[in-house]
């Protein structure tokens, strides 16, 4: 295990892969452990060159998270299959730009965190360095069958957050013993160390009251154009909106009418702490916002409806099944879904309490596991059947 190289595999669609990867690294680091951990963007892999960019002025990654900035999400279903089906053609192209990238930098273990490349990198893997173990960590509560995060036929170790992820590997035909469950998502180990907050004198001091529940709107790094909706639909409502990258939503927000404090930040990386500082949350149903918020102590009001993205559709499932907060259908209904959640805060916090994620430290156990001589090299791999 000493000096081990260790390929997180990741990609820059929507951030929270990339969040994935970095944390895990993190927590590897903190650790101790005795690899060399190695950040890998799959995009830079495959197009060394750029030619995308320089051919369309734009990452591919980069268009699909300004569609998630404006809420261009309506036929996303549809489209994701579009692009598997992409993925299946340019299959060979990329197996082979794969099988030169492996056996050039001859990791001794691959971890991928991203959805829909697994199969081209785990049978590029497979032919450049068969020995070495694969590893998918679902970033996602759940799978979204077929051919998302679990591919079936494939011998390999697959990670889940949830129970509901296991019962959809175990379905997929995967063996018991490659299958490795955590608490949770991962999260950056920042958000287990502790934070001194004075929520009296920093709500002070940023003009939010003392004696008054404030919700906290974060949409991921990019923001989204919903968070005026729910601005304008809760006047009186105290409010912190984290709006990430996304200044001109920053600057629309900040001219929004308002009868409440409120707080509009554009980037920043005191993300916990102004979670810290508010008593519950509104935002979409990602899996990394959720989790973050929950580990934070605060329940959640969120949205499932047509433009839900559907690998995000089963998260408010986990929402509603573990009663940790409200699922709405829109959000021009936020200012109820407030009320309800203000009668019900006390029991809603005791519920968010209840959950004990610490997947960040277990999956980096697991990989020491799977790095170990008798299962990493000599029974590297998970069964999975055949079947579709």
């Amino acid at each position: 295990m000493s000096d081990s190289r260790v390929d997180l595999i990741y990609f820059d669609a929507g951030g929270g892969h990339r969040a994935a990867a970095q944390a895990l690294a993190a927590a590897i680091a903190a650790q101790q452990r005795p690899w060399q951990v190695r950040l890998v963007n799959l995009v830079d892999v495959l197009d060394p060159q750029t030619r995308f960019r320089r051919a369309t002025g734009v990452a591919p990654e980069d268009l699909y998270n300004k569609r998630l900035a404006r809420g261009w999400t309506l036929g996303m279903a549809q489209e994701l299959r579009f692009w598997q089906g992409l993925i299946r053609l340019t299959h060979a192209a990329m197996l082979r730009r794969l099988v030169a990238h492996w056996q050039h930098t001859a990791p001794d273990l691959v971890v991928s965190l991203i959805p829909n490349f697994n199969r081209v990198l785990w049978s590029s893997l497979v032919q450049a360095r068969p020995w070495v173990p694969y590893v998918t960590v679902l970033t996602d509560l759940a799978d979204h069958p077929p051919h998302f995060w679990i591919e079936p036929g494939q011998r390999q170790h697959i990670v889940c957050g949830t129970q509901r992820a296991m019962d959809q590997a175990r379905a997929a035909g995967c063996a018991e013993p490659w299958l490795h469950r955590v608490s949770g998502m991962i999260l950056h180990p920042d958000f287990y160390r502790p934070l001194a907050v004075d929520r009296r004198a920093e709500r002070l001091a940023l003009g939010l009251p003392v004696d008054h529940a404030v919700g906290l709107v974060l949409f991921g790094g990019t923001g989204s154009k919903a968070m005026q909706t729910i601005a304008k639909t809760l006047p009186d409502t105290p409010l912190i909106l984290l709006c990430g990258h996304n200044a001109a939503l920053a600057a629309r927000l900040r001219a929004t009418p308002s009868l409440s404090p409120r707080v509009v930040l554009g980037f920043t990386t005191e993300v916990r702490r102004y979670m810290a500082l508010a008593d519950y949350f509104i935002g979409k149903p990602g899996p990394a916002s959720l989790s973050e918020a929950v580990h934070q102590g605060l329940p959640v009001i969120t949205v499932r409806n047509a433009l839900t993205m559907p690998q995000e559709r089963y998260n408010t499932d986990w929402v509603r099944d573990n009663g940790l907060g409200v699922v709405l259908p829109g959000w021009h209904g936020v200012d109820r879904a407030v009320q309800e959640l203000m009668a019900n805060l006390p029991a809603a916090k005791q519920r968010v309490a209840a959950i004990n994620n610490r997947a960040v430290f277990e999956v980096a156990e697991i990989l020491a596991q799977i790095l170990a001589p008798r299962m990493g090299r000599l029974e590297p791999t998970v069964d999975c059947a055949a079947a579709a």
